[in-house]
């Protein structure tokens, strides 16, 4: 039920602005002490608010990352799988929420939502994407991967040549060469710029209480920034890469790897690269991670402005703000960019919570494991309203509070589904149906077990082992705490099979439902 001790005022609503930042690590972050990156105007905000420092994705990639942050399920009840598996329309998601309590949210960026197909014309144009609106949402300034609209406002900024995606090579460069050069954009002219100024605008037109969705792509390649950014790191700079001595010792740990890592292509990450990463060196990686880096700085540039016009438009004080990533970046660690598989470098993402309404627990740090699936129910408990479904996820409400719920998890689970429906790649490689091509990760301070339905399990003992190079899978010294962990996991799952109407009971008295939140809170 929702939590009667944050004051409301009667009458009034807060404003609520949720803000993601696409593929941001976790640790990447000035807050929690990382070595090179500062970003003081998130720090600005956990200043006010709660860092949830032990903060996971529920999946990868963007698609199933987002339907997890959406609408509170784990992957194993949303089954959006991958970029392009439809949305289940029966869920229940945040914008369809904030409806119901009086909002009408307005999106700027994207969702990539691939909308279910079912009730839908055949030549529906819908159907050929997967950057699709969640439901609930009203677009405002839609700008998904392609660009276009950004492009089209560059060009009238006097950048006839901005046509296409290749303004991101920098200037000087060949395409698909990595280079520090910055981009024929400035500062004040990158996608986060132009969604950034076209929320402010927005929200200077408000005079009732509004529901925000700002979506960056940024930090999400191509990897490219303009200047100061280019130059504010140096390959040097950051921690040490967290990998194998050799790509070929990388792939080796798991046939997972070996598999995907020869298959991750250049052109994902540098605009106009071909091949495979492996023909990166591991300079090259640390040349990217650099620039990876400049575009953090950006983006949190960009957040100042939105704090800044908040605050002149009398906003701030009165609004949620919610800031986080749909997943993260493996940056060059193990040898990889991008985000999937099992290592902790692509779900260990950032979560800043600032509610102004609680005012007497800011600059709080939590260790506990959070989820992405938390946001929702969050939001939910904040506004005062119901899931209109079964959620697996929790309201970190007691956190913003200052204290610690009496039943809370002990560790992380993600999953992470490499079918391939279209094409059938992965399930011809490894000859598995497509429900065997998926992993499920549980992973608490001293273990991280990863079960694969159709291939070898691991198990890494992140004491002795953080970086996770060791499998322990099959060490007979292991045994025991394999059997733990994969029971544990088990139970997880058996936990979170959809309670929708498993809460529900026909009596003679008519329909008995029970929500998860009071079940907790009697066991409490």
């Amino acid at each position: 039920m929702p939590n009667p001790t944050i004051t409301r005022r009667v009458g009034d609503r807060p404003n609520v602005l949720l803000v993601t930042a696409d593929q941001w690590r976790g640790d990447c972050l000035s807050v929690v002490a990382h070595p090179c990156v500062k970003t003081p105007n998130v720090d600005a905000l956990a200043r006010e608010g709660v860092v949830f420092r032990q903060h996971y994705a529920g999946a990868a990639p963007c698609s199933p990352a987002r339907a997890t942050l959406y609408t509170g399920l784990y992957q194993m009840n949303h089954r959006v799988c991958r970029n392009g598996s439809p949305l289940d329309a029966r869920f229940d998601n945040l914008a369809l929420a904030a409806r119901r309590a009086g909002y009408d949210p307005i999106l700027f960026g994207y969702t990539d939502t691939a909308p279910d197909p079912r009730g839908m014309g055949q030549n529906d144009p819908h159907l050929t994407t997967y950057e699709g609106l969640l439901p609930g949402f009203s677009a405002r300034q839609l700008l998904p991967e392609h660009e276009k609209q950004w492009l089209s406002w560059l060009r009238s900024r006097g950048h006839k040549d901005a046509t296409s995606r290749a303004v991101h090579i920098p200037v000087g460069a060949r395409p698909g060469q990595i280079s520090s050069a910055a981009p024929p954009y400035s500062r004040d002219e990158t996608q986060t710029a132009f969604l950034a100024g076209e929320f402010i605008r927005w929200v200077g037109e408000q005079e009732a209480p509004w529901f925000s969705h700002v979506s960056f792509l940024r930090p999400h390649p191509p990897f490219s920034v303009p200047a100061p950014y280019n130059t504010m790191f140096a390959a040097a700079d950051g921690p040490a890469f967290a990998r194998a001595e050799t790509r070929g010792k990388e792939e080796a740990l798991h046939p997972y790897l070996a598999y995907a890592m020869p298959r991750t292509g250049k052109g994902s990450f540098v605009y106009g690269a071909t091949g495979p990463i492996s023909g990166w060196s591991m300079s090259d990686l640390a040349s990217i991670r650099a620039t990876y880096y400049g575009m953090i700085a950006e983006v949190d540039a960009q957040l100042g402005r939105i704090w800044q016009a908040l605050k002149e438009c009398g906003a701030w004080e009165n609004t949620l703000i919610i800031f986080t990533s749909d997943h993260a970046e493996m940056a060059g660690d193990h040898w990889t960019l991008g985000k999937g598989g099992f290592f902790d470098g692509s779900y260990h993402i950032p979560l800043v919570i600032r509610d102004p309404r609680a005012s007497a627990h800011r600059q709080t740090k939590i260790d506990s494991f959070t989820s992405a699936a938390d946001v929702f129910p969050t939001l939910c408990d904040l506004l005062g309203i119901q899931p209109g479904n079964h959620v697996d996820g929790e309201a970190l409400t007691p956190f913003l509070q200052g204290r610690k719920p009496a039943r809370w998890r002990d560790a992380a689970f993600w999953e992470f589904d490499f079918r391939d429906i279209a094409e059938g790649q992965s399930e011809r490689y490894f000859g598995l149906a497509s429900n065997e091509c998926n992993l499920a990760v549980i992973r608490d301070q001293h273990f991280k077990y990863v079960h694969f339905a159709g291939l070898p399990k691991l198990l890494f003992d992140l004491k002795h082992d953080p970086d996770e190079l060791i499998n322990r899978a099959d060490d007979p010294a292991y045994a025991s705490v394999r059997l733990a962990y994969a029971e544990r996991l088990l139970s997880l799952r058996a936990r979170h099979l959809d309670q929708t109407l498993a809460y529900t009971e026909l009596t003679e008295r008519g329909p008995v439902t029970l929500r998860p939140a009071q079940i907790s809170a009697e066991r409490a």
